[in-house]
């Protein structure tokens, strides 16, 4: 089992705060983080912080949407798997106007990002498609 940093609770789970700094991409350090821990599953609980750019794909949407300037992360929520992140939020613009949608690369952190991870040792989540959505789907597993 990986060493992790964090509080065990039952069941395997580890919470793990993290700080992103300037610069780095908010996903791309999610990923990094869990990946690093030679983990494959995990939930990002809470996430808040301040953004210069990011990328949004809305609901219903083929193509994300980039918006830029500063940026106030107000919600994350999401998966983290070996095949990669499922990462919701919220921004607020400086006149306060709110979006939302799927999370992609080049969410840039403007000055800082803190994140709780719930780390999941003793699983392994994968996508595949779902023949019913259409879409890679989250697939639960216990590790062995």
């Amino acid at each position: 089992m990986a060493t992790l940093t964090g509080v065990p609770l039952d069941g395997g789970l580890m919470l793990r705060p993290l700080r992103l700094t300037p610069g780095q991409d908010l996903r791309r350090a999610l990923e990094c983080a869990v990946f690093a821990e030679g983990l494959s599953a995990a939930f990002v609980l809470s996430g808040l912080g301040s953004l210069q750019a990011v990328s949004l794909r809305f609901a219903g949407a083929s193509e994300a949407t980039i918006l830029s300037g500063k940026l106030e992360l107000l919600g994350l929520a999401g998966s983290l798997s070996a095949d990669g992140a499922h990462l919701h939020g919220s921004v607020a613009d400086d006149m306060g106007q709110v979006s939302g949608g799927h999370l992609g690369y080049g969410c840039i952190v403007r000055t800082t990002a803190e994140v709780l991870l719930a780390l999941l040792p003793d699983w392994d989540f994968r996508r595949a498609t779902d023949p019913g959505t259409g879409h890679a789907e989250l697939v639960v597993r216990r590790r062995s």
